[in-house]
């Protein structure tokens, strides 16, 4: 069935503009495994930039349900805290994908370049972010790899709204519940790591991590040890350490507390977390935490070498390269594959077998070292193809 869709888009394809038609390409904005991002200008409005994710069909043959994937669920999206999905164009060799140009950097550097940062600014921050995933669970659509790298802000103006971009995980829930595990370590909820049916709550979860993480500046979980991680986490053990969490209200706990409960049925959804004080009253400290956190982030986020900056706005006025965050390597095959399916990113891939192993071995040693004095280490943890 796949391949007469395929035999039927190829002659509708004939018929189809070029992207050079109705656009420029410019300097690379960053680079992928099996894809780049370049700057495009539109022939029509010069002054109008766009980001053109150009991937190759040859390099990911026999993949393309992943880009089928991303490309159905950014289509059903429309919000504007989400990253848009603008035209798709396809020639014989490669995959076009015209999205709005975010130029405003990552969330975590721009905390750490901030003078003045308050729990109300998180607060703030984590208002877009679930006003976004509620939006995105309406329409039936899950997330499954929210983390920082994945939140970036839309220009450099101080007021500049927050952004979630790469949905190369997510997964349209409509059928129901999904198995699985796929995710960032560090931000995947406990019922992924061990492997049960799960659902838009996975989501909550992440957010609850990243909520943690802008009042502090380190990660709830951490552990060198894979095993011990995902032992952590599958227990929700964390903590709110002294002298880190002594300034920060027993709201923002509150509230971190219930986005992070292992027992699903208690975790909040979106919409609870939307309604609760330290997001929807005057709960939020005004105290500048700005020293603290900044100061951790750095010492615990420092960028890993696939990580990218993702300020296109030099690029439109120096038209040279720059480094994008665009870690995600969807995927696709030489036929054409535009535009329905189910995905699989191009991340760090382990076995079920495998999985079960980190999962269960060692999983009654809990060595809690001084998460402020280790770095995190950012790994994907993504296993076989989505059901």
């Amino acid at each position: 069935m796949l391949a007469k869709k395929m035999k039927k888009d190829n002659k509708e394809l004939n018929k189809q503009a070029s992207i050079e038609e109705k656009y420029n390409l410019h300097g690379l904005l960053g680079t992928g495994a099996f894809s780049e991002v370049r700057l495009a200008e539109s022939k029509e409005n010069p002054d109008d930039h766009f980001a053109v994710k150009i991937i190759d069909k040859k390099a990911l043959k026999g993949k393309e349900e992943s880009l089928e994937n991303e490309i159905r669920v950014l289509r059903r999206l429309a919000h504007p805290n989400i990253v848009q999905l603008l035209e798709t164009f396809e020639d014989k060799w490669k995959v076009y994908l015209v999205m709005e140009l975010v130029t405003g950097g990552e969330l975590f550097d721009r905390i750490v370049e901030k003078g003045s940062y308050t729990e109300k600014d998180a607060s703030d921050l984590i208002r877009q972010i679930l006003e976004a995933v509620d939006y995105m669970h309406e329409q039936g659509v899950v997330h499954r790899d929210l983390k920082p790298e994945n939140l970036l802000y839309y220009s450099p103006n101080n007021d500049s709204k927050i952004m979630i971009s790469d949905f190369g995980l997510s997964k349209m829930e409509d059928s129901g519940i999904m198995a699985t595990a796929c995710g960032t370590p560090g931000y995947v909820a406990p019922e992924v790591l061990a492997q049960k049916p799960y659902g838009k709550a996975v989501d909550v979860w992440s957010i609850g991590v990243i909520s943690y993480i802008l009042l502090c500046g380190y990660p709830p979980f951490y552990d060198e040890n894979d095993a011990n991680l995902f032992a952590q986490i599958l227990k929700g053990e964390f903590e709110f350490d002294s002298p880190y969490w002594d300034e920060i209200s027993e709201s923002a706990k509150s509230f971190i507390q219930n986005l992070m409960c292992v027992n699903v049925d208690k975790r909040y959804t979106c919409k609870q977390a939307l309604a609760h004080p330290w997001i929807s009253g005057n709960a939020a400290s005004n105290k500048n935490i700005h020293g603290t956190v900044s100061e951790q982030l750095k010492k615990n986020f420092a960028k890993s070498r696939w990580k990218q900056a993702y300020y296109a706005a030099t690029v439109i006025r120096q038209m040279q390269r720059m480094a994008l965050s665009s870690n995600s390597g969807c995927s696709s095959s030489k036929s054409n594959i535009l535009p329905t399916g189910n995905i699989v990113r191009n991340s760090s891939v382990v076995t079920s077998e495998e999985a079960e192993r980190l999962i269960n071995s060692n999983t009654e040693e809990a060595i809690r070292k001084k998460k402020c004095e280790l770095k995190f280490k950012q790994q994907q943890f993504s296993t076989c193809a989505l059901n």
